[in-house]
């Protein structure tokens, strides 16, 4: 698979290019696909990552189904190696977790077409999901005699109603994208081709945000999801204070009183 990778006014643009295979995801290709987030990641000039796939027809379906059979060495010996080890003996799924790449500049999933199984999976462990109208999304896992290995089943309940993500898991079927807006899986619905102009807006949108406290935001609400208030309201002062003397939140108080447009730098 061919990833794209472009940045323009601090937006990093993330583009899967494997359309005869509807994007389907090998181990060479999530390999990729995680190199270049890191470099998103790294480079001090992106506030905001846009995650999607080439053409109309495909988001992602997950991992490729006929390069993906399991390796003859045993399940046991390979959970206790590093994850490219791991991976390379059989334990792909691990390729799948973002969440192990601590990126905390903001993901947004621009989904166009099927976005099914591990693909899914990808686009729920992202800040927010965008879809086209003709966008299809479903763990179909079940329906192969497999379960989603990465986070489908926890992060889709907390994604949509409990009842809805459980039909969804046990019966394998799919919604459309209207749906999914209705039951808060994704935030906004377009036509096709206004996906990447509104995924560009809405990333422009939050690269203009004081890019300190925007990921500030997102560690805290990563960090504090699933403790009791009391500890995240003390780690969410903590994360106050630390911002309380940056250069950029001096600089957007000094913009707002000369009601002018601050000029972020990041420090």
């Amino acid at each position: 698979m061919t990833i794209h990778y472009s940045v323009s006014e601090h937006v990093a643009t993330v583009s899967l290019d494997r359309p005869e295979a509807l994007n389907a995801l090998d181990l060479d290709s999530l390999q990729t696909l995680r190199a270049t987030l890191e470099a998103a990641r790294d480079d001090d000039d992106v506030r905001v990552i846009i995650l999607t796939g080439t053409g109309r027809k495909s988001f992602c379906v997950g991992a490729d189904l006929k390069n993906t059979l399991p390796p003859s060495n045993s399940f046991s010996s390979s959970f206790v190696r590093p994850i490219d080890r791991a991976a390379a003996e059989g334990i792909y799924v691990r390729l799948m977790d973002l969440g192990s790449l601590r990126i905390f500049k903001p993901v947004i999933a621009a989904i166009n077409g099927y976005c099914l199984g591990g693909g899914l999976e990808i686009a729920l462990q992202c800040d927010l999901r965008i879809a086209s109208r003709t966008a299809m999304f479903g763990l179909p896992e079940a329906v192969v005699a497999s379960i989603p290995g990465v986070c489908g089943i926890q992060l889709l309940q907390k994604a949509v109603p409990s009842a809805i993500a459980m039909k969804m898991l046990l019966t394998g079927s799919k919604i459309d994208a209207p749906y999914a807006e209705r039951v808060g899986l994704v935030s906004d619905v377009v036509e096709p081709e206004a996906l990447m102009d509104k995924a560009l807006e809405l990333a422009r949108t939050i690269a203009a945000n004081g890019p300190l406290a925007v990921q500030m935001i997102k560690k805290i609400a990563e960090t504090s999801s699933n403790v009791p208030l009391a500890q995240a309201l003390e780690f969410t002062e903590l994360a106050w204070g630390a911002m309380r003397d940056s250069e950029d939140r001096v600089e957007g108080r000094k913009a707002f009183a000369e009601k002018r447009k601050p000029q972020f730098k990041g420090r």
